[in-house]
C-alpha cells in the first residue's frame, strides 16, 4: 500500500503528544471500571453484573488495555524526560535541582489525587522512580534497554514461580465479595465516605504498585533510550522497516500473552500475570509502531493533530478523568457506582475522552499550559509562569 506522507514541523512533539493522547485513552479504559464498582479493587467481579455481553466486554478490556497503556505512558516519560534534560542544557540551567521540585511537586499532586479522587494513583509512584532516572541518565542506550530487560525478566520469572508454588492473590472468594460489597457502598456515598474508601484501599494499591513500579521503571529506560537515540525526533522515514518489523513480531506475541493474561482472569492469575509482563512490552511496541506509520500518512495527521492537545496537557486529562469518574459514578455526584453494567463503562470512557480532546483544543488556543501542567512549571521552576498565549 501507498502511504502519502505528510508534511510535518516539529515532528517530535506532535508525534510524542500525540501518542501520550492515545496512553490517556488506554488507561481512562482500565482506570474506570475501578469508579463503576468496589469490586475489582478485591480482583473479583461484581455479582450483580455478568451477562455475556458484559462478560466479553471485560475480557476485551483485559486483552488490548490492562497492564498495556501504563507501559506507553511510561515509556512517553522517560522519552520526555531526554527532552527536558537537554532543554535544561540549551538553558545552562540547574536541572537536577529543576527536576527534583518536579517530582516533589508531581509527588503532592499524586498523594492528593490518590486521597481525593482515585486511590489507583500512578503520579505518586512515577515521583519516585524519577529520582532514579535522574540518578542513571547518564547509562548508555544500550545499557538502558539491557536492564528494563532484566527487570522484565526478573518480573516475570517470579510470577511464574509464585504460580507454579500455588500461591493465589485471592484466598478467599467469600471475604473478597464482602469486601467488593462495603467497598460498592462506601464509594456510593458523600465525599467523606469515598475518601475514607480511599484511605482504607491504600495499603492494597501499594502492594499492586510492587509490579507496576518495576515495570514502569523498565519503561522509563527504555524511553530514556529511545530518547538518547532521537528515535521520534525525525519523523520515522529512517525506521520504517524497524517499525515493521515490530508490528510483525510484536502483535502475534503479544496478543498471545495477552490471551493468556484474560482468559486467566486479569491480574487475579499468576500464570496470565506472568505472561503478560513478559510480552505486553511487545504488544505495546506494536501499537506505537502502527500509531507512528498512521500519523506519518495525511489522513493520520488529522488523528495526530487531533489527539495531540490531551496529550500536551497530559496531567491535567489524568486528574481530570478522575474528576469526572468521581462526579458519575461516585456518591459525590451522580451515585452509579455499582450501578453500571462493566459493558457501558468503556462506552462512558469514550464519551469522556472526545470531551477531553475538543476541551483541551480550546484550551490550548488560548492558554500555555494546562491547569495541572502551569502549577507544576511554576514548582519546577520556582516561578511564576506566563499562562496566556
Amino acid at each position: 500500500m501507498t502511504e502519502t506522507l505528510r508534511p510535518r514541523t516539529q515532528p517530535r512533539l506532535l508525534d510524542v503528544d500525540a501518542l501520550r493522547g492515545f496512553a490517556l485513552f488506554g488507561i481512562l479504559v482500565v482506570n474506570l471500571a475501578y469508579f463503576a464498582s468496589g469490586y475489582p479493587f478485591h480482583l473479583v467481579a461484581d455479582p450483580a453484573h455478568g451477562s455475556w455481553l458484559d462478560d466479553s466486554v471485560e475480557f476485551g478490556v483485559r486483552l488490548l488495555f490492562e497492564m498495556k497503556f501504563y507501559l506507553l505512558f511510561s515509556f512517553l516519560f522517560g522519552y520526555s524526560f531526554t527532552l527536558q534534560l537537554a532543554a535544561a542544557g540549551r538553558a545552562g540551567a540547574d536541572f537536577t535541582a529543576r527536576f527534583v521540585r518536579r517530582l516533589g511537586g508531581l509527588f503532592v499532586l499524586g498523594g492528593l489525587h490518590a486521597v481525593l479522587l482515585f486511590q489507583g494513583d500512578i503520579l505518586t509512584t512515577y515521583a519516585l522512580l524519577g529520582l532514579v532516572l535522574l540518578a542513571v541518565h547518564r547509562i548508555q542506550p544500550r545499557t538502558a534497554v539491557i536492564a528494563a530487560g532484566a527487570i522484565v525478566g526478573v518480573m516475570a520469572v517470579g510470577m511464574a514461580v509464585a504460580a507454579l508454588a500455588g500461591v493465589e492473590l485471592v484466598t478467599d472468594q467469600g471475604a473478597a465479595l464482602a469486601g467488593g460489597r462495603v467497598s460498592t457502598d462506601a464509594l456510593a456515598g458523600g465525599l467523606g465516605s469515598v475518601i475514607g474508601e480511599h484511605l482504607r484501599s491504600l495499603p492494597t494499591m501499594a502492594g499492586s504498585l510492587a509490579v507496576q513500579g518495576p515495570l514502569a521503571l523498565a519503561a522509563f529506560l527504555v524511553g530514556l533510550a529511545a530518547g538518547r537515540r532521537k528515535l521520534l525526533a525525525d519523523g520515522i522515514g529512517r525506521h520504517t522497516v524497524a517499525l515493521r518489523r515490530l508490528e510483525l513480531v510484536g502483535y502475534p506475541i503479544g496478543l498471545a500473552g495477552a490471551l493468556v493474561f484474560a482468559i486467566g482472569g486479569g491480574t487475579v492469575g499468576l500464570a496470565g500475570l506472568a505472561a503478560s509482563i513478559l510480552t505486553a512490552p511487545l504488544l505495546v511496541g506494536a501499537y506505537v509502531a502502527t500509531l507512528l506509520r498512521v500519523f506519518a500518512t495525511a489522513r493520520g495527521g488529522r488523528l495526530a493533530r487531533a489527539l495531540a492537545p490531551a496529550g500536551q496537557m497530559a496531567l491535567s486529562n489524568y486528574l481530570g478523568q478522575s474528576l469526572l469518574g468521581v462526579l458519575i459514578f461516585t456518591g459525590v455526584g451522580l451515585g452509579l457506582t455499582g450501578d453500571t453494567p462493566p459493558a457501558v463503562v468503556p462506552v462512558v470512557a469514550v464519551g469522556i475522552f472526545v470531551v477531553q480532546l475538543e476541551l483541551s483544543r480550546r484550551w490550548l488556543a488560548r492558554y500555555r499550559y494546562g491547569p495541572a501542567e502551569w502549577v507544576l512549571r511554576a514548582v519546577t521552576n520556582a516561578e511564576r509562569p506566563r499562562m496566556r498565549r
